[in-house]
């Protein structure tokens, strides 16, 4: 069998859920010793595609809401879950729910309590406050636990900051790989001022890490990633995604309108990311940040 073929094959079998019966027994090893390595959690996630319905208790543990040690994990979530009750009581007491729809309210209801936990509930709307927002939108999408999806969105906003303090360095590693990848493509984008300093919309999507933008169940793939340690696949999933629609991009007059045409993929079937995440595992070594 070809290299081609296997990797057909792979990206078939993950597709249906099928994963190799070696990395699950691995997997399943690691979940199941009494005191969880970190290391190496992080490193499956890392190097491996994550199982669905295992994917809510890795997150957990990586991003330290979980305990470590097996032992101690029942008592850490009913600490959790008191926690997360009593912002929702102080929020519903304190009349701080407009009525809002349904389909809504869940990301509002976890929004406030963010606020409230922060000092910040009469405070000024900010740019981050969207941000947390768009967050746990996704989140929702994909976790059916409110609490620890409350949990969850407070520790990937934390990626996120990150994220922000290196959106210069991964901004020129953006241009670095699309010049590599698509000049003429690289040119066109710059023409029309996205890597200006003035521009800021790179930095939304890097800080939000395309929440919003891609489809909820494939994006969680790229922020498997990000969970494991590697913010620099958000650059990777950028240049795919413009390589995507590079004869739509190459119409257009302004960044509004690149914006919008990004905005609209949203990649169902999740090609765009596979193709972003076999791209970041071919060329993760090279790409460098600039001192």
């Amino acid at each position: 069998m070809t290299t081609d073929e296997r990797n057909f094959r792979s990206s078939y079998y993950e597709k249906v859920g099928c994963f190799s019966v070696e990395e699950m027994k691995s997997l399943n090893k690691l979940l199941q010793d009494d005191i969880r390595n970190l290391t190496k959690l992080k490193h499956f996630v890392h190097n491996y595609t994550v199982p669905a319905q295992q994917r809510h208790l890795l997150w957990c543990l990586i991003m330290g809401i979980m305990p470590l040690h097996k032992s101690n994990t029942e008592y850490v979530r009913d600490q959790r879950r008191h926690v997360y009750e009593d912002l929702l009581r102080a929020v519903t007491v304190m009349r701080c729910l407009e009525p809002l729809e349904p389909f809504k309210s869940r990301e509002m209801v976890l929004h406030k309590m963010w606020l409230l936990e922060n000092n910040r509930l009469h405070s000024n709307v900010r740019a981050d406050d969207n941000q947390f927002t768009e967050i746990v939108r996704t989140l929702l999408q994909i976790f059916d636990d409110d609490v620890d999806t409350y949990w969850m969105a407070k520790e990937f906003y934390q990626y996120t900051r990150e994220l922000k303090n290196e959106c210069a360095k991964l901004k020129e590693l953006t241009q670095t790989l699309l010049k590599r990848e698509d000049k003429e493509l690289f040119d066109r984008l710059d023409k029309l001022g996205l890597f200006s300093e003035n521009s800021e919309l790179l930095d939304n999507w890097y800080t939000t890490c395309f929440a919003g933008v891609i489809c909820e169940t494939v994006l969680v793939k790229i922020w498997d990633k990000i969970c494991g340690g590697d913010k620099k696949i958000v650059v990777f999933l950028f240049v795919e995604l413009v390589k995507n629609i590079r004869s739509l991009i190459r119409d257009k007059n302004s960044l509004d309108e690149v914006k919008t045409a990004i905005e609209k993929v949203k990649d169902l079937d999740g090609l765009i990311v596979n193709k972003a995440i076999k791209s970041w595992q071919s060329n993760n070594g090279e790409l460098k940040y600039a001192h």
